[in-house]
């Protein structure tokens, strides 16, 4: 059975390298979650090591799933610094599920366990985006996220293809 927990902002850094390979895993089999390929050396785990940083510091909440033996099969973050008019507002990032974890529920867990965090935060709105028409849009959009709306041409997949992106929201 997955685990899915919070990390603290030392652990989180202590498991760059385990939450690197899941980015690397995702961006490898084309997630568009802002890597291009081929991924540079020591990027992700540079990425992640900014992530533990926002944990330590508060500005941020971090979710991992782990699998039987306890390794990272995925990852999805709250982040909580707002600007001051909107202190009732999170967003959520970086949901990533690595391909050997997919098809068993772990997004949706993630994002169940996320939201928790963000009601006791008091967060009544969560906003994020992903790819149109993705399997993350249909996860999302299966759990009761509204569709604010598409903006085409908005990013690019890891081969360098422009894509558009889909924004939702959800009020908690």
């Amino acid at each position: 059975m997955t685990l899915i927990r919070e990390l603290a902002g030392a652990e989180a850094l202590a498991r760059v390298a385990e939450l690197a390979e899941v980015l690397r895993d995702c961006v490898e089999g084309g997630a568009s979650v802002g890597f291009m390929l081929p991924l540079a050396e020591g990027r992700p785990e540079a990425f992640w090591r900014r992530v533990a940083e926002g944990v330590a510091s508060g500005e941020r909440h971090l979710f991992v799933a782990e699998d039987e033996a306890g390794r990272i099969c995925g990852t999805v973050s709250l982040v909580i610094d707002m600007p001051d008019n909107q202190p009732h507002r999170a967003d959520v990032s970086k949901m990533l599920v690595h391909r050997r974890a997919r098809r068993q529920g772990i997004a949706e867990r993630l994002l169940k366990a996320l939201e928790v965090k963000a009601r006791e935060l008091g967060r009544t709105t969560l906003v994020l985006d992903t790819v149109a028409g993705s399997d993350a849009s249909r996860v999302y959009e299966r759990m009761g996220w509204q569709k604010a709306g598409d903006i085409p041409n908005y990013a690019l997949m890891p081969e360098g293809e422009p894509c558009s992106t889909t924004y939702y929201f959800r009020h908690l």
